[in-house]
């Protein structure tokens, strides 16, 4: 019963979603941090969400790296073709 009374007090579930997504997006305030650590402790369904749109960050940041690398890799190749070609009239 307490738990449901600071859920609803603190921070209810659709609000929490959102700051967790802006939160992976860019920083929060110090308040909205608070809140949000206070309804992750108390809300289970919302610490598995935090967990898993974590998860879900990482492995997107580490894919976008991965891609970055390749584009860059192929771009360089371009250019050293084409230093070839004028290199070569």
């Amino acid at each position: 019963m307490i738990k449901k009374i600071l859920h609803i007090l603190f921070l209810p579930c659709s609000e929490a979603t959102l700051l967790m997504e802006k939160r992976s997006a860019q920083t929060i305030s110090a308040k909205e941090n608070r809140r949000l650590s206070i309804h992750i402790f108390v809300c289970k369904w919302c610490k598995v969400y935090n967990e898993k749109l974590k998860l879900l960050d990482k492995i997107f940041k580490k894919t976008l790296a991965e891609k970055e690398a390749e584009i860059n890799e192929s771009e360089i190749q371009d250019f050293k073709n084409k230093m070839i070609e004028k290199l070569n009239f």
